[in-house]
Order: structure tokens, then sequence, then C-alpha cells
């Protein structure tokens, strides 16, 4: 019987919440690692058993923990982030350049074809992968040590990587506020892709690197066609990243943090926009997902079983997924702790849950 998870990673624990393909009735598992940040939580392509969590607190640092029964056992496995010995500096708020630092790990990325290879996405900006199911980790130093790293800034969430595309020996990875960066070197080199891209509040709007870059997805039967939700403007690449279109269209406002792609839709993509870079709420207090079918630019929203007066929560970058069925769910999660499922590409939404922490990340597996 096909089973359908979704992880959903919380200010205060992990929680997974099961269905079967129906998708209509849930059973909510956790929290595991109650009290603790866990920023992602992400589960193998290669085995449905296998989960991955980025577990945080600012007490006793950073550790990853990881399951091999869907979720409902764990065990620590890693905590050391090395650096690479002389990364040098970056730039910092006030113009300063300051020392590299490890705070956090925001984004996990298991490979979709081995369950022991995973890719961790790091602030400061570090790309790390682990080859042993997340025992240990070494860092992918040819990203920051790429000629454009020194003049990498934060944004206000810090400077993190929380993107992370596999292709093959093709690969992509975002920072905020440093921009989108792509390697066809299974990481070895990197080199900035963001032309097209425009930031107003930087010295050079159309500058090289800078760009806050919010989340990046890619289609799965389309690798050269990229969505990207950015600080302001929803983006189109069709060439790999080189070059980059706006598509915000008609949308009320196009400030938000996550982007989805259809995966069977080739045009269709999600967005969920909120009101500014100062106001992280939806427009009019009203929760609306929109959609496009069209890859951009005409977008229509999704209200049927949404609040639509007196709401006020925001919806972070990695907090809305899609899973695979045929009949294709999409699912995000907010700040207010709701977590809402639609089992219908968006048409019509239902919440999961309503009182949980603030959730940070919404992932799905589908087990067959």
């Amino acid at each position: 019987m096909t089973q359908v998870r979704v992880l959903a990673g919380t200010r205060k624990g992990a929680f997974v919440l099961t269905s079967d393909a129906k998708r209509d009735k849930w059973s909510v598992s956790g929290p595991h690692f109650g009290g603790w940040e866990i920023y992602h939580m992400k589960g193998s392509p290669a085995d449905p058993n296998r989960v991955y969590a980025s577990q945080n607190t600012g007490w006793f640092g950073q550790l990853v923990q990881r399951s091999d029964d869907g979720g409902l056992t764990w065990q620590p496995v890693g905590n050391d982030f090395g650096y690479v010995g002389d990364a040098g500096t970056h730039l910092w708020y006030d113009g300063t350049q300051r020392p590299w630092e490890f705070k956090r790990i925001w984004h996990l990325e298991p490979s979709p074809a081995d369950p022991d290879v995973v890719y961790a996405g790091g602030e400061d900006a570090a790309l790390y992968k682990s080859a042993d199911g997340g025992v240990t980790w070494s860092e992918l130093t040819g990203l920051r040590l790429q000629d454009s790293a020194p003049g990498w800034q934060p944004g206000a969430g810090g400077l993190c990587l929380h993107t992370i595309i596999l292709q093959g020996s093709r690969m992509f990875a975002a920072i905020s506020a440093a921009g989108a960066f792509r390697s066809d070197d299974s990481g070895a080199t990197w080199r900035p892709v963001n032309r097209g891209l425009h930031s107003e509040g930087i010295p050079d709007e159309d500058a090289e690197v800078g760009h806050c870059v919010h989340h990046v997805e890619a289609h799965p039967s389309r690798p050269d066609t990229l969505f990207m939700q950015k600080h302001w403007d929803v983006m189109r690449s069709d060439d790999g990243g080189l070059s980059w279109t706006e598509v915000s269209g008609n949308l009320p406002t196009d400030f938000g943090f996550p982007i989805a792609v259809h995966p069977h839709e080739e045009e269709t993509i999600y967005v969920v926009p909120i009101t500014s870079d100062s106001l992280h709420y939806p427009p009019d207090g009203q929760l609306r997902v929109w959609r496009s079918r069209s890859g951009g630019n005409e977008w229509e929203p999704l209200t049927n079983g949404l609040p639509q007066q007196d709401c006020y929560v925001n919806v972070y970058r990695d907090a809305m997924a899609m899973d695979s069925l045929d009949s294709a769910g999409l699912y995000f999660g907010t700040t207010g702790g709701q977590v809402y499922a639609s089992a219908d590409s968006g048409d019509s939404w239902a919440p999961i849950v309503r009182d949980l922490p603030a959730v940070l990340s919404v992932e799905v597996q589908v087990v067959p």
C-alpha cells in the first residue's frame, strides 16, 4: 500500500505525518527531538526508509540525525563540520571583512542514487558532503574558494546555503545573500549564475554576486529549466542558470520565500507571496498559494480551504513541497504551526495539523 510521509521540521522538534494515497486522513508522530530547532528534514530518494534531519540549538550546537525506519526512531550521526584551512574572509553588513564561521546546517540533500550520500548546506555558506550516511563530513571547498566569495554578504537570516540541486555531475547551490552558483564537475569548481538578476540596494544592481536568492527548484524532467523565488521577483531560466528572466506577471507581490515545481506538468509552478520584505505576512491577511500553468507571468490564486481573513503567517523557503503521485499533492507549513495539504495540485486544501511550533521545513516521501 502506498504511503505518503510528510516531514515537518519546526522550532521545537520534528514531526512525521503519514497517510495513504488518498491523503485525507493523517497520523502524527512527534515531537522528535522536542525543544530543538529542526531546520530541515529530508528523505532519501534511493531508500524510502532513510530520513535525515538537521538538529540545532544555541546551547548544544549542530547535530545531524538519521532514521532508517521512516522517522519512527533516530540515531545521532555527525556533528563535525570543519572549514577549509584558509578560506579568507567575507563581507559583513557594515562593509568590513569577517572570517568565516560555522553556525548551523540549513539544508540537507540526499543523493538520488545512494542513500549513504548526502549533502549539507551551512551557514556561513559552506557546502558539505557525507558518503557514510552522515557520520563524517567534508567540505566541498571549491565553492567558498570561488573568486567572488570575499564579496558575499549575509542576508537578514544569515549567510546561509539553503538550496542544493543535484543533476549528476552538475550541481547548483543558492546562498542568501550571494546568489546562485553552478558546478559542472561534481562540486570541485563553481561559477556564479546570476545574469539577469537585478537587486535594489546593492552598489551594482546587475552585479555578478550579491543577490538575495530565497529558493531555487529544477524541473525533474527538464534539468535546464530552473525557477527561482528571489528577494523581490520570481525568475526563470531555461539554460541551466546561465541567464534569468522575470516571470512575476500578475502576482499581487513578488516577494516570498518558497517556490515549488509540479512533478508532471512542466509549466506548472507555485509560490506563496507575502506583503513585503518588512511585512512577512500575506497581503490583506489572505493566505493564498498562487499557481502558474504557463511557467510564470500568468498566475491564479488558490484559496479553497485556506483562511481568507485575519491570517498573518509566513511560509519559509523550505516549507513547501510536492509529492510524485499521479494526482500530485502539494504541502506547506506556516509560522503559525499549520501544515496544509492538497491532494489535487492546489485546487483544494485542508489542514493536516494546526498547532505545531513554527514550521521551518516541509518535505515529502512517497513509499510504494
